[in-house]
């Protein structure tokens, strides 16, 4: 946990945590802090006006992940919300202890946020099952159901005057709700189309991306026609990939499963679950290059790899607390590497999930994963130095070889070219850079996308490299000389309009029409300078 001046934005002190911090809240007089983590563990944290952040309590609260804290505005209760499916309300007692009073049951899937009523007599809490639940402040009972959204609700915070609450949702909308009288007064419509993931069919003709709106897309690359979009999913998609014979797709999302398709028809064929707990949520995934088995990276539960030809779990891998977020074969097939959110790169032997090595070199989340054509070299990107960095390692010894960083934005995607002598990286900053990895040389940079780059695949006759990001654009590179080939989007809200003769709007206007599509014509002066 990092605590800043809010003022200047000085780093004030940094508080080691034993996990990944999910959730954090002051008390009203700023003298606690709560913090909520991985396991479903609570700790209390005391501060005084000048001393350090000392720990003072530590509570297994929740069966999972704690997502949401508040304190009630008089600081006696604290409120958790956690991926267990409940909330729970804690007395706030005399030298920082706590104790619960009560806990809430009510939404059918994950509580993701909670939020307090400035009176203190109404609390509401936003889950995965895309309502809201409105409770009473004290007994804790429940008052109302408020439906809307169309996906997670993800945020939630009352106005100040109390009878209003805003709720946020993985479906772009942003709602104000009347909250004695239960309405919806408002929905504000919101844009939101980065994409995650993006990946080439094994004959190289298609392109298939996975984002926050589009959910699964399919490109018809040579022939330019326009995307098909798998329907099945109205949030949040974070991976896709294609079956070694080109037959079927594989996707991840929040909803438990990995979702199996026919790449031909677009038909949603099954859904892969872990038959162990059933709020698994899987992020990575990838094929075996046989095709014959598929691994799934999970939030809670390691890595779990199936039978396809039986559809039955073959192996898992459940020993590791962190979130597998990436993961990638080797192109023999002999091992399987996943990324965690603690920064280690885990290897495991394919037969049978043996873990062979844990690899530490990133001080915080793994965000890519390449294998070298030959299977001689690893590339791993992941939170390093307080930026973002592409380490290169020995896959025969397990040992880094190379140390990539680049100037001006935290590297965040990576993936080889086609002789495994150079690496091309994606940036925090949208640049792409191709590096040369025996000498480590930037050979050279192109600025790509607004935001984020996300993903990079090369082709499979490697000759083409696809990137994505937060922008919500796939562009095509010539993978030897760095050019651009072509850009594949979906039609934003303001599309080719053009605004160049538009009066009364003012630069910041300007410049969000231009993200949703927008064009605006320079002047001649601006095309002479």
């Amino acid at each position: 946990m990092r605590l800043w001046d809010a003022k200047v934005g000085t780093l004030l002190e940094e508080v080691p945590h034993p996990g990944p911090v999910y959730a954090l809240a002051w008390s009203p007089d700023g003298h606690l802090l709560a913090s909520g983590d991985f396991a479903g563990t609570l700790r209390l944290w005391e501060r005084t006006h000048s001393g350090p952040v000392t720990g003072v309590r530590t509570l297994p609260g929740h069966s999972n992940g704690v997502r949401g804290l508040a304190f009630a505005p008089d600081g006696s209760t604290l409120a958790s919300a956690s991926w267990d499916g409940t909330l729970k309300l804690w007395e706030v007692e005399e030298e920082g202890r706590l104790s619960v009073r009560q806990t809430l049951v009510g939404h059918t899937e994950k509580v993701h946020c909670v939020a307090w009523s400035p009176d203190g007599g109404t609390l509401a809490s936003g889950s995965f099952d895309r309502t809201i639940r409105l409770w009473e402040g004290q007994q804790g009972t429940s008052r109302a159901v408020l439906q809307g959204h169309t996906d997670v609700v993800n945020g939630l915070t009352f106005t100040p005057d109390g009878p209003h609450l805003l709720s946020g949702s993985d479906d772009g909308t942003l709602r104000l709700w009347d909250v004695e009288s239960f309405e919806l007064l408002r929905v504000h419509e919101g844009y939101a189309a980065a994409l995650f993931a993006v990946d080439w069919s094994p004959d190289g003709t298609r392109l298939a991306s996975a984002g926050s709106e589009t959910g699964v897309t399919i490109w018809e690359v040579e022939r330019q026609a326009p995307p098909r979009e798998l329907r099945r999913y109205r949030g949040v998609v974070y991976t896709v990939v294609w079956s070694p014979d080109g037959r079927l797709l594989a996707s991840s999302t929040w909803d438990n499963g990995i979702s199996l398709w026919d790449a031909t028809t677009a038909t949603h064929l099954q859904v892969l679950r872990d038959p162990d707990h059933v709020d698994t949520i899987f992020y990575g995934v990838a094929w075996s290059p046989n095709g014959m088995w598929l691994a799934g990276g999970t939030s809670r539960y390691g890595v779990q790899v199936w039978e396809m030809t039986t559809d039955s779990r073959r192996w898992a891998s459940q020993q590791l607390a962190t979130w597998i977020r990436h993961l990638a074969w080797s192109p023999d097939g002999t091992f399987l590497v996943g990324g965690g959110n603690d920064g280690q790169v885990y290897v495991w032997e394919a037969i049978d999930g043996t873990l062979l090595q844990r690899l530490a070199g990133h001080q915080g989340v793994v965000t890519s994963l390449a294998w070298s054509p030959d299977g001689s070299r690893l590339a791993s990107v992941g939170r390093s130095r307080g930026s973002g960095e592409l380490l290169v390692w020995d896959a025969r010894r397990w040992q880094p070889i190379r140390a990539l960083a680049q100037q001006g934005g935290a590297i965040s995607a990576a993936d080889w070219s086609a002789d495994g002598s150079r690496l091309v990286s994606g940036g925090s900053d949208g640049r792409l850079c191709w590096w040369q990895v025996e000498s480590g040389e930037l050979l050279c940079m192109r600025l790509a996308h607004t935001g984020t780059i996300r993903s990079l695949r090369s082709s499979p006759d490697g000759r083409t490299l696809a990137s994505c990001g937060d922008d919500g654009a796939i562009m095509l590179w010539d993978l030897e000389s760095g050019e651009h080939l072509r850009t594949l989007r979906r039609d934003r809200p303001y599309e080719r309009l053009n605004i160049t003769d538009i009066r009364g709007l003012s630069n910041v206007q300007k410049a969000s029409l231009r993200t949703l599509g927008a064009f605006e014509a320079m002047s001649r002066d601006e095309c002479q300078r």
